[in-house]
């Protein structure tokens, strides 16, 4: 059974990337550049050997010798399009531009018809519909490697990419780290192209069974409990029939009314503050909103940074072309705060305190990673580093001021790690 395109790499894949890795050396200069990093993918085939490819271009080329050529028809692009590139940047009026792009871009999926593993055939955009493709579907290193596989009469037996070269200026990519196959740009387009082969299905996270004694009660009085999420629980329940399980849904058993006034991500753990009914849960929304509430997490860094502390300012959005996952973006993204400092230091290891001023979807694992911010990924951070047992990200303390009663509640869990 081939194993999902959209999981971790599996460990025959995982070596060849390292060895196409060390063939790279003619091309660091270039992918070590500011920005300058690529998603490389190799696919191991039947006959023992792996296939090469690199995302979009390479040093300014669609094809390069050694590597997988474009899924798109070569010669069909290149009757139009240059004369159509050279007619947009003559049109001054943007409506007409806007109008002129359009009818282009589709010529340009049209020239794209991927086959899959029972030969059959369709055209880009028929795999998208009744949506457009995203910018670049069809340009990754998975679709190039499956495409040049089948034309050349293989079978595909395992698939990694893997990022070499400095991290993108969006950040969530960093140099030598294995990420599986995008779910914007590939998931219509991969599976179609296996289809006719046993392959595995694509992982669903959150859905390991729990101890049924999770959460644990840390505080609980008349109008709110706080709980310790373990790692693997969702806050609340996911869109997926698998997913139902959650805070949420478990502390409802024991209080109908129970509502989140905060989430956890999936691979955190830590504190958590439920309201018991409406009133208290409008109120704590009032205090998080006016970031009245104080959170601290500890995590421990894959790597050491430099300085002992200070503040992080990284505007985030979420990749439309891989959701769940967040970039900077500091144009179109909403702010986002956080202030650290260095708790202990170790060889290759940091663990560090966090305080998040704003509360974006995976601010601080995203402020961590990114060069702009501490430059080093979490430990076991399976979305920005490396996957490990776990993320090292814990909620570790929680003070405010109680809704109802008036007084100062502090909280603290130690990161049990």
């Amino acid at each position: 059974m081939i194993p999902s395109p959209f999981d971790a790499p599996v460990e025959v894949a995982r070596r060849a990337a390292l060895d196409l890795r060390g063939k790279l050396a003619p091309y660091r200069a270039l992918l070590d550049a500011p920005g300058g990093g690529k998603m490389f993918g190799v696919l191991v085939v039947d006959d023992g050997s792996y296939l090469a490819a690199f995302s979009g271009m390479l040093d300014g080329r669609w094809q390069v010798p050694g590597f997988a050529p474009p899924v798109f028809d070569v010669a069909a692009r290149d009757a139009f399009w240059p004369a159509g590139e050279a007619e947009l940047a003559t049109i001054a009026d943007p409506v007409a531009r806007a109008a002129r792009s359009r009818a282009l871009l589709v010529r340009i999926h049209d020239c794209y018809v991927i086959a899959n593993a029972r030969g059959e055939r369709k055209r880009l955009r028929e795999l998208y519909a009744p949506a457009e493709p995203p910018g670049g579907a069809g340009d990754c290193a998975a679709p190039k490697l499956i495409a040049w596989a089948y034309a050349r009469g293989l079978t595909p037996v395992a698939l990694a990419e893997v990022w070499c070269g400095a991290p993108p200026l969006a950040g969530g990519r960093v140099d030598g780290g294995f990420y599986p196959a995008c779910r914007g740009k590939c998931g219509p387009l991969v599976p179609w192209q296996l289809d006719g082969l046993d392959v595995e299905p694509p992982p669903i996270y959150g859905d390991a069974p729990i101890p049924d004694v999770e959460p644990r009660v840390v505080l609980e009085d008349e109008w709110l409990v706080i709980v310790d999420k373990p790692v693997g629980l969702l806050s609340v329940p996911g869109r997926h029939a698998r997913l139902r399980d959650s805070v949420q849904v478990r502390l409802r058993r024991r209080w109908p009314e129970a509502k989140l006034a905060h989430r956890l991500d999936l691979d955190t753990s830590g504190l958590l503050v439920v309201a018991k009914d409406e009133p208290t849960y409008v109120a704590l929304q009032r205090r998080f909103a006016l970031r009245e509430i104080e959170k601290r997490y500890v995590a421990i860094l894959d790597g050491e940074v430099t300085g002992d502390g200070g503040v992080i300012e990284l505007a985030l959005r979420v990749d439309l072309d891989d959701r769940p996952r967040q970039i900077h973006d500091p144009v179109h993204g909403k702010p986002a705060t956080t202030a650290w400092r260095v708790l202990a230091r170790a060889p290759g290891r940091t663990r560090v305190a966090l305080t998040p001023h704003t509360g974006r979807s995976h601010q601080l694992r995203v402020h961590a990673a990114h060069a702009l911010g501490l430059g080093v990924p979490i430990v076991g951070d399976r979305l920005y580093g490396r996957p490990d047992d776990r993320l090292y990200l814990h909620a570790e303390a929680l003070a405010f001021v109680h809704p109802v009663t008036g007084q100062t509640i502090t909280v603290e869990r130690p990161a049990p790690f």
